[in-house]
């Protein structure tokens, strides 16, 4: 079939660089120590790219090193043109640029706008007084009053790390907004002031050679100005979810094409962080290729697959055919309306994948990470790899208790919830070991030597180590091609050989009611590629559909992460895919099926 339709416009009609990239994310607290004192930092980072140069990779997106109190491990900023001192200066940031640019990458900065530090000067002068010229940057608003007289918050909004999402200020007598921690106050966006500032921002770091920005739940930079109450589905939980009101508010495309407008300038490279929207309508709004605003939108929806009822800490199973009514949704719609996918599967803020949608059994691991390679990284969109997802890292063991954890979010919830509920504690546990952001937060596992070679010491590292670095590790893996970071490195290639098809080409669900098999193609032109993905620890045997039939017949194994496959081994119309097997299969120039 014509699958580049003149009417209306299609990735292939609209290439850039982005498009076809790459992106590997850093979180700098867990990725190389330079110093021995157990926290990564910028030198560490500087001595590891010619290991991320041989992944593939085309951009570097470090998680944020700007100047901070580490609340939330810097994502309260209380400087945004001072780098945080135990992550290194400004000449180790120079440093890194230029080491960046000289492997042929781009260095791609977390922007965290959405909110603050409650130690940064604007805040500081913001809380000082009723008068302050820094009063309206951030939302200020009076407190209410039950009929017996108790003071109550402006509004019932949820904080996301628990609580009201409103802190009252005794000084000024008044309450200021923080959807995250009550010492990340949120920025008021409607103040022209605030929005300048943050182009300014912007402009110094793009002069200074970034090639584009992360920007951090960018979505939640509009509210609505009546700051309504927010529905209450659950009457034992006395502050709801208030995302409606400020989840894509009024005003968001408007600052957001003002900031497309400098990115514009540079030629760089955007992805918003854009939680609590599951319209892909929604996001098309802010990454439709003619809107100018962002080029991608990270979204939550497979992510929230396995959360269950009582929310990301509580259990719900993760189906296979939910996962192919997320992925076809997201594939199809973006390049029906020339949009644009972001593709991951883990990051700083998830579990890893192995452990969460394969298998972390020994026997298994290896196959399940390049599994997940296949399926992920030639699927339409910019791939974004997390540091050790090359690797084949999976979660904390299950014997970690909750004294283990670091992140904000879990002992919060631990603490509101779950510390005075001990019929709770196991199942709790076992979801944080699935989901909790730790779990991608473990240091980095560089070699086989003490503390994974992360750090030299004497300090150790600011969080545990996982128990398995001595055989799951770096040095094990970029030279043996049978390695998992071998394999990435294959799809990433793959990804650049065949742009067309991988890149520009359109996305077909195939065998959608298949309980184990994930199935897609992707086609330009007459080129048409398989991707079947076994997500089971079954052997399967699979009738091949009619659609594709052709391609398993003429066509040929592109790459596969059993190294035993030789040929397709079609017999009868049926294939056998191993547990955890996944298999591309490249079909003839002169086929046209589908």
């Amino acid at each position: 079939m014509t699958v580049t339709s003149k009417t209306r416009p299609s990735p292939g009609d609209s290439r850039t660089w982005w498009k076809e990239s790459s992106v590997y994310q850093i979180y700098p607290a867990s990725f190389k120590d330079s110093n021995g004192d157990g926290i990564g930092d910028i030198p560490g980072i500087i001595s590891q790219l010619d290991y991320i140069k041989a992944l593939g990779v085309d951009i570097v997106w470090l998680s944020p090193i700007l100047q901070s109190p580490q609340v939330d491990m810097g994502y309260d900023v209380s400087n945004y043109y001072q780098i945080h001192p135990p992550y290194g200066n400004l000449e180790d940031m120079d440093a890194l640029i230029q080491g960046i640019h000289a492997r042929g990458m781009k260095y791609v900065m977390d922007l965290v706008v959405n909110h603050t530090s409650d130690q940064h000067e604007w805040f500081r002068q913001s809380r000082s007084s009723l008068e302050s010229e820094f009063r309206d940057w951030y939302i200020w608003k009076k407190p209410k009053y039950s009929a017996d007289g108790v003071r109550q918050p402006p509004n019932n909004w949820g904080s996301y790390f628990g609580g009201s999402a409103w802190e009252y200020d005794e000084k000024t007598d008044q309450y200021y907004l923080h959807l995250f921690a009550t010492e990340q106050p949120d920025l008021n966006w409607e103040h022209p002031e605030v929005r300048a500032a943050v182009h300014q921002i912007m402009r110094h770091w793009l002069v200074k050679g970034v090639n584009g920005f992360r920007m951090d739940v960018i979505n939640f930079i509009s509210k609505d100005q009546q700051f309504p109450d927010a529905p209450v589905a659950d009457s034992s939980k006395p502050y709801p979810d208030g995302s409606k009101y400020y989840a894509c508010g009024p005003r968001l495309h408007e600052y957001l094409q003002d900031m497309g407008k400098i990115l514009n300038e540079y030629d760089a490279f955007s992805v918003g962080e854009m939680p609590s929207v599951y319209d892909p309508a929604e996001i098309l709004n802010a990454v439709g290729f003619d809107r100018q605003e962002l080029g991608m939108a990270f979204q939550f929806e497979i992510m929230d697959l396995d959360h269950g009822p009582e929310g990301k800490f509580s259990s719900s199973k993760l189906r296979l055919k939910d996962l192919k009514s997320v992925v076809t949704k997201w594939q199809t719609f973006m390049y029906e309306n020339n949009g644009w996918n972001a593709l991951y599967l883990e990051n700083h803020d998830q579990g890893r994948s192995i452990s969460r949608f394969a298998s972390a059994e020994s026997k298994y691991r290896a196959l399940s990470g390049k599994m997940l390679a296949t399926f992920l990284g030639l699927q339409s969109g910019t791939p974004f790899v997390y540091q050790g997802q090359e690797l084949g890292l999976v979660n904390f063991p299950e014997e970690w208790g909750i004294e283990k954890l670091r992140d904000l979010e879990a002992i919060n919830f631990w603490n509101e919830f779950i510390r005075d509920k001990p019929e709770l504690h196991k199942q709790t546990l076992k979801e944080m070991r699935l989901k909790s952001r730790d779990n991608a937060r473990l240091p980095m596992q560089w070699g086989s030597g003490k503390f994974a070679e992360f750090t030299s010491g004497p300090a150790a590292p600011w969080i545990d180590i996982n128990n398995d670095y001595q055989t799951w590790n770096a040095a094990l893996q970029i030279s043996d091609p049978s390695s998992v970071f071998q394999y990435w490195a294959k799809i990433l290639r793959l990804r650049k050989t065949w742009v067309d098809v991988f890149v520009y080409g359109s996305f077909t669900l195939i065998d959608e009611s298949h309980d184990d098999l994930f199935v897609y193609s992707r086609s330009f032109g007459e080129t048409t590629a398989v991707v079947v993905a076994n997500f089971s620890a079954k052997i399967v045997d699979w009738l091949v559909p009619s659609e594709v039939s052709p391609i398993f017949s003429n066509g040929s194994i592109l790459v596969g992460n059993y190294e035993e496959r030789k040929s397709i081994g079609k017999k009868d119309g049926r294939v056998t895919m191993s547990p955890f097997e996944a298999l591309v299969v490249f079909g003839d120039h002169s086929y046209s099926g589908l």
